[in-house]
């Protein structure tokens, strides 16, 4: 009896107790599971099922290979300890990834499970690292980084961190770690550590692609695809903390509509509800909600509305979702999961009966009024000490499955939406996992800060959400928080964040301005502030008749970005995409830094700097490019210092495409 066995198409090994499955899934691609002394488990935390593909499968007594396309593994047995090692090759015959060896009498495992109460496992996985490759995806971490080898990353969601564990490697393969367990990854020079804190297998999936699109292309297949964005998101969407009235929300508007500027939606932010978990407007200060949407649904301008998935202990709904059992538990203490005008815990939205009844409250007091997308914010979600072991969701504890959760979040709408019969589907939400864009995600980046150091942060961040199947991201223009509108280095920066904002999938302004206004209802308690005013004439001279220009110009580029969605929607392409996505063939494009490529067509370099009025851009090799604002033609290739007074920034188009650009920008 050997190690090896075939069943129904997969590869299996066993030994000593461990069983590890290697079967084809989806083109090019292979899923790997490991499980100890137990059967594999066909649950899948993010895996779309896949059909085989062309699979071929060889073995014989300390050797096998599976084969799907352009895929190999091949599984060794090592003869000291018969331990297990597995490497992956291209159909070039070029290594991809490997596992660690068991090192003789070092007895390494590249699988190693400890034993956890309850049954479950600490897992590391690890493999071994090649220090030239570059690594890019992964979701969206604050820091000034693209190329992510050398990092070590939390694989856990917070405020302004979303854990997207998927990368692509400049070596020519995609690897998704399968796993939503509060774990790390370490991307070190000498190995790659996968840890998950609290599983009962390991699970991942790897697909090898000749260019970084068509690796994207596998992982969309293999994830899910986001939905074709509504019209409306293709334009300007007006926002602050907070529009806390009736009368303000139509002013607003009706400003915007007054002075001619495009607006495709206002937003409407938290705490227009008495209490969190209410899931409806105060009557105090909406007291006809459904007059203010048609409103502004006459002007052509989409509503859209705050929620929260914390439930405030005074809620209205609160006792009957706690006899219900729909929301968060607290594995110990008193169940305060997070303290913000009042005590809250949080719903559960990976229970089905959950996201039932949040939905029926939400269609009927908001849906029903016309109202047709939703901000799902603290989706990560925000616990107040991040102490992840410590909380359970009706699909597990948190260490082993919390990182779902704002996936479950963005499905709970999604799905009430589509059985509304509503077809084009965009929610913004503040953080993902795997899987997200099917519920037609749009994720901002959280309570950033002002600073320009924040601001070429949320660059980085955008490109790598790209990379790691999340086409819809956007950020709050101008930062979230410290901008006093009166500072005119404020002004600059947000004028800079504004053209910024311009050229990412949705174009939206927000932030908690300062000073701020305290807000005191009828029954004397303090409400949440409103902060100063953040519309595009609250900026100064200056800076009005630049913002207006820039709304004007995504006006200009609506049929081009409604392209680039379509695009997202079918291929599962990026909006916002690194400058190697286009160009693979040019080494110095994996290396490049606060520039990108809107789409194919458009590469934009972003001005990051404080008072800078000129910057360095690289133009890939492999096209001719031309200035969007002055038409001047420039090689490929090279880096260039490029002049970028206040008004404008650089903006390049390939090739001469979308040449009705010129002289706009």
């Amino acid at each position: 009896m050997g190690f090896f066995e075939e069943q129904n198409g997969r590869l299996i090994f066993r030994e000593n107790g461990e069983t590890v499955q290697v079967e084809a899934w989806g083109t090019d691609s292979l899923r790997v599971r490991s499980r100890i002394l137990s059967d594999i488990e066909e649950g899948n935390a993010a895996l779309l099922k896949q059909p085989a593909g062309q699979v071929q499968i060889q073995m014989d007594e300390w050797s096998a290979e599976i084969t799907n396309g352009n895929i190999k593994a091949l599984l060794e047995v090592q003869p000291w300890g018969k331990a297990l090692q597995m490497s992956f090759y291209n159909q070039k015959g070029e290594l991809l990834l490997r596992e660690i060896s068991n090192g003789g009498s070092l007895v390494r495992k590249a699988r190693y499970y400890r034993n956890r109460p309850g049954g479950s496992f600490y897992l590391k996985a690890t493999f071994e690292s090649n220090p030239k490759e570059k690594i890019f995806g992964m979701g969206q971490y604050q820091q000034e980084r693209m190329d992510l080898k050398g990092c070590n990353l939390e694989l856990a969601h917070r405020n302004s961190q979303a854990s997207i564990p998927f990368y692509v490697s400049s070596l020519g393969y995609g690897f998704l770690w399968n796993n939503a367990a509060i774990g790390e990854v370490h991307f070190g020079l000498n190995t790659t550590e996968w840890v998950a804190q609290s599983t009962k297998q390991l699970d991942y999936w790897i697909t090898a692609g000749d260019t970084p699109a068509k690796i994207e292309e596998h992982y969309a297949d293999a994830t899910g695809k986001a939905p074709m964005m509504p019209e409306f998101g293709l334009g300007f969407w007006q926002c602050k903390l907070r529009y806390y009235n009736q009368q303000q929300v139509v002013d607003i508007a009706s400003e915007y509509k007054r002075r001619g500027i495009p607006l495709d939606v206002l937003v409407i932010d938290y705490y227009h509800w008495k209490r969190c978990g209410d899931y409806r407007f105060d009557e105090e200060y909406f007291p006809n909600p459904k007059e203010m949407v048609q409103q502004l649904h006459d002007m052509g301008i989409e509503t859209m509305v705050s929620v929260w998935p914390q439930v405030d202990w005074r809620s209205e709904n609160y006792e009957e979702m706690k006899q219900q059992g729909l929301l968060v538990k607290s594995n110990a203490g008193i169940d305060v999961q997070m303290l913000f005008h009042g005590n809250n815990v949080f719903m559960d939205p990976t229970n089905p009966r959950t996201r039932k009844y949040v939905w029926d409250k939400c269609r009927k007091n908001y849906a029903d009024l016309g109202i047709h997308t939703f901000w799902l914010d603290e989706a990560e979600p925000e616990f107040g000490t991040y102490e992840y072991d410590n909380y359970r969701y009706h699909a597990g504890p948190v260490e082993e499955i919390g990182n779902i959760y704002p996936r479950e979040y963005a499905r709970m709408f999604y799905e009430g939406q589509k059985e509304m019969g509503q077809e084009h589907i965009v929610n913004l939400i503040r953080c993902a996992w795997a899987g997200s864009q099917r519920y037609g995600a749009l994720v901002w980046s959280g309570d950033i800060m002002s600073t320009y150091e924040d601001f070429r942060k949320q660059i980085c961040a955008g490109i790598h959400m790209g990379l790691c199947g999340i086409p819809w991201w956007t950020t709050d223009i101008g930062g979230f928080h410290g901008g006093y509108t009166e500072k005119p280095e404020f002004r600059e920066m947000l004028v800079r964040w504004f053209q910024f904002g311009t050229f990412c999938p949705v174009m939206r302004l927000h932030g908690c301005r300062q000073p701020a206004q305290q807000i005191i209802n009828k029954a004397g308690e303090v409400r949440e502030q409103t902060g100063a005013d953040n519309e595009i004439w609250s900026f100064g001279e200056e800076a009005y008749p630049i913002l207006k220009k820039f709304i004007a110009i995504r006006e200009l580029m609506r049929d081009y970005t409604r392209g680039l969605m379509k695009e997202a929607h079918e291929k599962g392409a990026p909006v916002i995409r690194a400058l190697f996505y286009e160009f693979p063939e040019d080494p110095a494009s994996w290396d490049a830094q606060y520039e990108y490529l809107f789409g194919p067509d458009l590469l934009i370099a972003p001005v990051c700097w404080e008072h800078a009025g000129s910057r360095k851009v690289y133009l890939p090799a492999g096209a001719d490019w031309i200035h969007a604002g002055t038409g001047e033609a420039y090689a490929g290739g090279q880096e260039y210092e490029v002049e970028a007074p206040l008004e404008t920034l650089p903006v390049f188009l390939r090739d001469g495409n979308q040449s009705y650009l010129i002289g706009e920008i």
